[in-house]
């Protein structure tokens, strides 16, 4: 069983950045593809990036493709997501997830194939 917990969220203005990480403690954190979510209010938790057990393999929603950049360090249990050129419509509850996975180069993209969430962390970007 993994728990994940998420840290690097905060205020930032339009066009700044931001490191998002995400450090599992279960064991296992090897045998699970990775993803990021968000959710801002009023509207529905949306998929933003995932990344594969080893790492090779990425996929991003088009809303952040170019702007984010998922990577993991295994040896570490941790999953980063580093946000740039952030805008006001990024602003949202960022979380990870992990989805076991049979393959090293598969992602997952549906939030309900993910077994395990951390509690999430506040981006907001202002204007």
């Amino acid at each position: 069983q993994e728990q994940l917990v998420e840290s690097g969220g905060g205020l930032v203005q339009a066009g700044g950045s931001l490191r998002l990480s995400c450090a599992a403690s279960g064991r296992t954190f090897e045998s699970y593809c990775m993803g990021w979510f968000r959710q801002a209010p009023g509207k529905e938790r949306e998929f933003v990036a995932a990344i594969s057990r080893s790492g090779t393999n990425t996929y991003y929603a088009d809303s952040v493709k170019g702007r984010f950049t998922v990577s993991r360090d295994n040896a570490k249990n941790t999953v980063y997501l580093q946000m740039n050129s952030l805008k006001p419509e990024d602003t949202a509850v960022y979380s990870c997830a992990a989805a076991p996975h049979t393959s090293s180069f598969g992602v997952v993209v549906k939030s309900y194939d993910y077994d395990y969430w951390g509690q999430g962390t506040q981006v907001t970007v202002s204007s």
